[in-house]
């Protein structure tokens, strides 16, 4: 079944489009603190698109994810009582209550960790304002942790160019159950 192909030819349209680079610092931000989607999902296709625009689309990707993981900081520190019926309602409340032990042991490092955590990233903000990690160390922490992982999917975008998009392309539906099957077998794992 032909699923991640057609998705995938649709957000490469998507990613030329003249204001897709507002989507993307849009995705980038609702990511952070409230949306469950990554901005992978249109970084890499706009990077493709145009590979010479790569490192300020990761640019842009880490700026609005910081301002987004800054507004998830002040739903934890301010309405966690509020936001926690939605977390459990949505499956991420044992996640949370996981990411909050990790931040009492490694606090700045776990928030540097979740930039490349295949756990989502609004976790990680929301129980940093719940416990009240120190603001600067937050936004230096989410900036080298999402800085780190957006340049990087970028840089090996740029450095792959044309004919990485053409090796994407002919493996996107192996990738995308490839991940899927990732996913489930974390959600277990973590259910377990």
């Amino acid at each position: 079944m032909a699923l991640f192909g057609p998705l995938y030819d649709r957000v490469l349209v998507w990613a030329r489009h003249r204001h897709a680079a507002w989507y993307l610092g849009g995705l980038s931000f609702a990511e952070s603190s409230f949306f469950p989607v990554p901005p992978d999902v249109m970084l890499v296709p706009m990077s493709l698109a145009r590979p010479e625009r790569a490192l300020r689309l990761a640019l842009l990707t880490t700026i609005t994810s910081v301002l987004g993981g800054l507004f998830g900081y002040a739903i934890g520190y301010f309405a966690l009582d509020v936001v926690e019926p939605w977390l459990k309602s949505a499956g991420y409340w044992e996640a949370y209550l996981e990411v909050s032990g990790w931040f009492e042991r490694w606090g700045f490092w776990a928030v540097l960790a979740a930039g490349f955590s295949p756990v989502p990233y609004k976790l990680f903000t929301i129980a940093a304002g719940a416990l009240a990690m120190s603001v600067p160390l937050f936004a230096v922490a989410s900036l080298l942790g999402r800085g780190g992982r957006f340049y990087l999917v970028a840089w090996l975008i740029r450095l792959g160019g044309a004919p990485m998009a053409d090796r994407l392309r002919r493996n996107v539906e192996y990738l995308g159950w490839l991940l899927v099957g990732l996913l489930l077998v974390a959600w277990y794992l973590a259910r377990a």
